[in-house]
């Protein structure tokens, strides 16, 4: 499902419209949910949010990736569907992440990628993306807490020596 965007500017009178196309999608992972729009960008610059973007940047709640996510390995993580699916600079990344911590919100943002990959071309890259483990949601996250447990899920009161 590709989407419209359509911007109206009014100038003497006058309204532009600016169509662009996008394909966004959701991912989670514990407590993080993000949310991602691949933009199809016909030029070489496109303007997302008052900032000219060119092919292949990623912006994460306003920033780019490489700050909001910093270091070589979580660049690897977040630009690994990309590299398997060969769309390494076809897109403009617009990124929203709430909630959970840096590793959770990295985690969901790579699940939403994947999600909206497979929106652009179903047959082709939804075997490579489950094959990588990409699209499958990880279940994994925090236990809620026992009640006549020692404050946490599994840790056991303190028994009395005597």
């Amino acid at each position: 499902m590709v989407r419209k965007l359509k911007k109206s500017l009014s100038e003497e009178g006058e309204t532009k419209e600016q169509k662009t196309s996008y394909y966004e999608a959701i991912g989670r992972r514990k407590e993080a949910s993000a949310r991602v729009r691949l933009y199809v960008v016909t030029s070489s610059t496109i303007a997302i949010q008052g900032a000219a973007l060119e092919k292949g940047a990623i912006v994460v709640n306003g920033r780019p990736a490489e700050n909001y996510f910093p270091g070589e390995v979580y660049k690897k993580m977040y630009l690994e569907a990309f590299r398997t699916t060969n769309t390494l600079n076809r897109f403009v990344v617009s990124v929203r992440v709430s909630g959970g911590g840096l590793d959770g919100q990295l985690g969901a943002m790579i699940h939403a990628v994947s999600r909206a990959l497979e929106k652009v071309d179903k047959e082709k890259f939804r075997p490579i993306l489950k094959k990588r483990g990409f699209m499958t949601r990880d279940p994994r996250a925090k236990q809620r807490r026992k009640a006549g447990f020692a404050g946490k899920a599994r840790a056991r009161k303190q028994s009395p020596k005597r």
